[in-house]
């Protein structure tokens, strides 16, 4: 392990994070405890991701870490086609999604919320199938342990009704 820094893995793939990036450190170490937590803002009372030393709102530094549901809805997702790394070779075509937390949806304006990218995933912890992936499908988190007392949070689709009609890329796109 290079000095100065924590190596927590997924999918065999040591993921580098430098010992001075606390954001990203306690947002882990907080993923590990099964629930997700954000940076709340001392000064304008919105939470953040991803996670930063200072909000991008305001600028100011003081944070707190606030548990939340971790429910949400796809916003938007993409198909990676290839492996990006030979650890994912039996993952493609795998799912990256961004998922619209339920909490602070339309704040601080109506078209803005806290939203998180992730990979979808089934419950045996592999890629979700295409077909089922759409937006406006409603998601939950799930944490995938990284060791070193480490999660990372991904999502899984959730039996709840989305809020509205979903919406799939057409076949031929």
């Amino acid at each position: 392990m290079p000095e100065g820094a924590y190596m927590p893995q997924y999918h065999g793939l040591e993921v580098f994070i430098p010992e001075n990036d606390r954001p990203h450190i306690e947002y882990f170490e907080q993923a590990a405890s099964g629930t997700l937590h954000l940076q709340h803002c001392a000064e304008c009372d919105l939470m953040r991701y991803p996670p930063s030393p200072m909000c991008s709102e305001c600028g100011v530094t003081d944070y707190t870490w606030v548990p939340i549901s971790g429910k949400g809805t796809i916003h938007s997702y993409y198909f990676v086609p290839h492996a990006v790394n030979p650890a994912f070779r039996d993952w493609t075509p795998y799912p990256v999604i961004l998922v619209e937390i339920d909490e602070q949806r339309g704040h601080p304006t109506p078209d803005r919320s806290v939203r998180i990218i992730g990979n979808c995933i089934n419950a045996d912890e592999g890629p979700e199938l295409e077909a089922n992936v759409a937006i406006g499908k409603r998601v939950e988190v799930t944490m995938i342990d990284m060791g070193d007392g480490m999660a990372l949070p991904q999502f899984r689709l959730s039996d709840e009704d989305p809020e509205h009609d979903t919406w799939q890329f057409p076949e031929d796109a």
